[in-house]
């Protein structure tokens, strides 16, 4: 079932070759492709669209945080509606599957998106950054004024096991006083406990609680990195998320990609070899 669409939807993750990306195919439109990437980002309100030639995909941020986070650089995902499905609200399902299925390794070597220098972006009180690093690391803090959230930060390297063990459960969440306007809207047709966490005033409504303490930070970091992988390769930078959301971490991608000088490709052995000729040095 789709989060705010309601409509039922099947998907199948399938393999690609080398050099594809991640790539969806709307099967009820004669396979009609729509590229993972930062070019076709449409709407960055509640979810993370993506559209080409008028025809959407909604909802993408779980599915390609997931891929993004156990290195799945290449793959076809065919889709038979317009949103990708909730599922249970995080990145569990997915990640169960795809380590189910198994991940085929290429002999060509990765080549990472490098960030050589600070990038920031901010905008009533919200910022996000990135500085250089040599691995993805990730640093997320959020605010909501209710007991049971609050102020929540975490940082932490990206790796695939700390992924699905510590991002990957944590689900998507929001305020029963906020779901009348938001159904209003024309969103959330499809939520329910089993697919989201729900805040009363002073609690959750879901019978088994939450996942972690810190749920709704973890689920932030998950959205986050779904967005980011639209940049379409494996990163590396330190990324710091400061009340962040979907326009946002859609703002940082423009512009690292706007500007070729913030940026270099390359394979981690050339990295490797550049750390250790400055450690040399």
């Amino acid at each position: 079932m789709g989060l705010h669409s309601g409509v039922p939807v099947s998907i199948r993750i399938l393999p690609a070759p080398v050099s594809t990306g991640i790539v969806f195919l709307r099967s009820d439109l004669d396979d009609f492709p729509i590229p993972a990437s930062w070019r076709h980002v449409a709407r960055v309100s509640y979810a993370t669209s993506l559209m080409r030639q008028g025809v959407l995909i909604s909802t993408t941020e779980h599915l390609l945080s997931t891929l993004y986070s156990m290195g799945i650089d290449n793959a076809y995902i065919a889709i038979d509606n317009l949103e990708v499905p909730i599922l249970d609200g995080s990145g569990q399902p997915f990640a169960s599957l795809i380590e189910a299925a198994g991940i085929r390794q290429y002999r060509r070597k990765r080549r990472y998106l490098h960030i050589r220098r600070p990038i920031s972006v901010e905008d009533k009180g919200k910022r996000i950054s990135i500085l250089p690093a040599a691995s993805f690391r990730l640093t997320c803090e959020i605010d909501f004024p209710h007991p049971l959230v609050g102020k929540q930060s975490l940082e932490m390297d990206v790796t695939p096991a700390r992924y699905a063990a510590e991002l990957a459960p944590a689900r998507t969440f929001g305020f029963e006083y906020e779901l009348d306007q938001m159904r209003n809207m024309g969103l959330i047709r499809g939520a329910t406990l089993e697919s989201a966490v729900c805040f009363t005033r002073d609690g959750v409504l879901n019978p088994g609680g939450l996942r972690f303490p810190d749920e709704p930070c973890r689920h932030k970091a998950l959205d986050l990195i779904g967005d980011l992988a639209l940049l379409g390769r494996p990163l590396l930078g330190h990324v710091i998320a400061e009340r962040a959301g979907h326009a946002m971490h859609a703002a940082l991608v423009a512009r690292i990609m706007s500007d070729p000088s913030l940026y270099e490709i390359l394979t981690f052995d050339q990295l490797a070899s550049r750390v250790a000729e400055a450690l040399v040095s």
